[in-house]
């Protein structure tokens, strides 16, 4: 093997392992919700979200240097104070992190906290599958799932917040028993 190709394969793990770690943290993946659809400064950021500016600070870095966030043109702020808002760059979308299932159900209840259980449209839904048709149905939920991020955000829409799980039901089986 040549040795630029290791070089190019240990850079590449080195940033996927930075990239990993940058989507570890709940309040992380919360930043990038804000700043899906519209750039958030540092400071907008933190009293959202209910944390110190400087801690604020080193989550806004992480994502920035990992690809995560963009900074789009400055702007001045109140008084003239010098801003930078932040995107989203939709480089997490899809992005596979080995053992992430944990901070994403994290994220998801920091999420709903405060919101009104009304407006939580859950569905849980027992299944018995094949291989075959669980692989079918995991290929046609990213399908849709990709669909509908292709499209954009409608300009006359509202923000909503999609969640599914699809994993391996651990509880014994019943002699005969249906879904639940």
């Amino acid at each position: 093997m040549r040795e630029d190709m290791v070089v190019d394969e240990a850079s590449e793990d080195a940033v996927a392992q930075a990239r990993a770690r940058a989507l570890s943290s709940p309040l992380r993946l919360r930043v990038l919700r804000l700043c899906a659809f519209e750039s958030r400064t540092n400071k907008e950021l933190a009293e959202l979200l209910g944390v110190n500016p400087g801690t604020m600070l080193h989550h806004v870095r992480t994502l920035t240097q990992t690809g995560f966030l963009a900074a789009d043109a400055e702007r001045a702020g109140v008084q003239g104070a010098r801003e930078i808002p932040y995107r989203a760059t939709g480089l997490s979308w899809r992005t596979p992190i080995p053992g992430a299932s944990g901070v994403l159900v994290e994220t998801f209840l920091q999420q709903i906290q405060g919101v009104d259980p009304d407006e939580i449209d859950t569905t849980w839904l027992g299944l018995k599958l094949n291989a075959a048709h669980r692989d079918e149905l995991g290929r046609r939920l990213a399908e849709l799932a990709q669909e509908f991020k292709d499209r954009g955000p409608d300009a006359d829409g509202e923000t909503y917040s999609l969640f599914t799980a699809l994993h391996p039901d651990l509880n014994p089986p019943a002699s005969g028993g249906a879904d639940g």
